[in-house]
């Protein structure tokens, strides 16, 4: 299976990837932890249906050690017992801030006031941040549908 458009071999989409990745180093940055980083973009690839993104963080957060089970239960995480409260929290925010169009007043307040029990304002920025990100990632690959399979933790660094 090909990709329909080649991202990586043309100029204004190489130039804008590089944005976005100079952007995501801002999140990698903060202080919200690299685990739930990983099962944010995760559970938002999952949700739309971006087979590349999903490879690359599922294989990414493998590396920096995250479990099987873990990563086998982030698509049912509400049934899970593996996650912590804050982890939750924030697979909650990144599954309402995914699924935004399908909400009419966008993400409910009681989504927000739990992910603020669990992080500063600093974390949550941080997690917007995300959210948007992946959202961006995923919508470029799905559109052009870029393979999954062949990703290599470290590939893009």
């Amino acid at each position: 299976m090909d990709a329909r458009l080649n991202l990586f071999g043309s100029p204004t989409a190489g130039k804008f990837l590089k944005h976005l990745v100079s952007a995501g180093q801002a999140v990698t940055d903060s202080g919200l932890p690299a685990a739930t980083q990983e099962l944010v973009k995760i559970r938002a690839s999952q949700i739309n249906g971006c087979g590349f993104c999903t490879d690359m963080h599922t294989k990414e957060a493998v590396a920096a050690g995250e479990t099987a089970v873990r990563l086998s239960l982030v698509a049912v995480w509400r049934e899970a017992t593996v996650f912590t409260e804050a982890e939750r929290a924030a697979l909650e925010l990144a599954e309402q801030g995914t699924r935004i169009a399908d909400a009419a007043g966008g993400v409910p307040d009681e989504v927000w006031a739990n992910a603020a029990k669990h992080y500063d304002e600093e974390q949550l920025a941080a997690l917007v941040s995300l959210i948007a990100l992946i959202n961006a990632f995923n919508r470029m690959n799905v559109i052009v549908q870029q393979p999954a399979g062949d990703y290599r933790p470290g590939q893009f660094k």
